[in-house]
């Protein structure tokens, strides 16, 4: 079996730095915190991709096309079809003031947005601070040991299995022609992450799914009891 653009899978893998044998990411919570990249708000476990659409660099999608359901392979992908090749002109540096005239002090390793990329401080020195724009993992050779997990076939599990990457954790899914309608319960926490995941969802399904026109979402919201004070 090979895998076609627009097919929903989900994969397990660990992607390893060449230079220096480091993991870099996991999908095994485990193996995350043995090597150091363990992060408690990452979702560890099995990982939804659509395949030719998701964000997942080329060269894994290229070789997960080439895969069966159950295989297991190790494959090494070079920076260009990684995270790409080092950018010199993404690596500048700012003055100390530009950072003091915003409230911030800058400090190595701090992330900030930088002409809308993420950049990050490399450096802090006589009133100069260096800043790199490029991915963290640029003009890095990558072995990945990745595993298919499964293919999902209905178009309701495939909304289902979306919504679930996003955390929605729905009640229900269920695709009815051109239109979905998701149930999402009074149990899952509607604050601000929630809704930003919402939108990202929606916007994902209408990009993954072609066939889709309209989602109906639809929100249960029940009143918190008050606790009944202690005498």
């Amino acid at each position: 079996m090979s895998f076609k653009d627009g097919d929903f899978v989900k994969i397990e893998y660990t992607a390893v730095r060449t230079a220096d044998q480091h993991v870099v990411y996991t999908t095994d919570e485990k193996k995350a915190k043995e090597n150091g990249v363990y992060y408690e708000n990452n979702k560890y476990g099995p990982q939804l991709i659509v395949v030719g659409k998701s964000n997942i660099i080329k060269g894994l999608a290229d070789e997960i096309k080439n895969m069966s359901v159950g295989e297991q392979k190790k494959v090494e992908i070079e920076a260009g079809k990684a995270f790409g090749e080092r950018d010199s002109q993404l690596v500048r540096v700012m003055p100390i003031s530009a950072f003091r005239a915003r409230d911030m002090e800058p400090y190595v390793g701090m992330q900030l947005d930088l002409d809308g990329t993420v950049a990050t401080v490399k450096s802090v020195n006589s009133g100069r601070v260096l800043v790199d724009a490029n991915h963290p993992l640029a003009g890095e050779k990558l072995m990945y040991d990745v595993k298919v997990v499964s293919k999902i076939e209905s178009d309701n599990d495939k909304v289902k299995e979306l919504a679930e990457s996003f955390a929605l954790k729905p009640k229900s899914a269920k695709v009815e022609g051109k239109n979905v309608v998701l149930e999402i319960g009074s149990d899952v926490d509607k604050n601000s992450e929630y809704f930003v995941n919402k939108s990202s969802f929606v916007n994902s399904l209408l990009r993954d799914m072609d066939h889709i026109e309209k989602v109906e979402i639809k929100e249960d919201y029940v009143r918190e009891k008050k606790s009944e004070k202690k005498e």
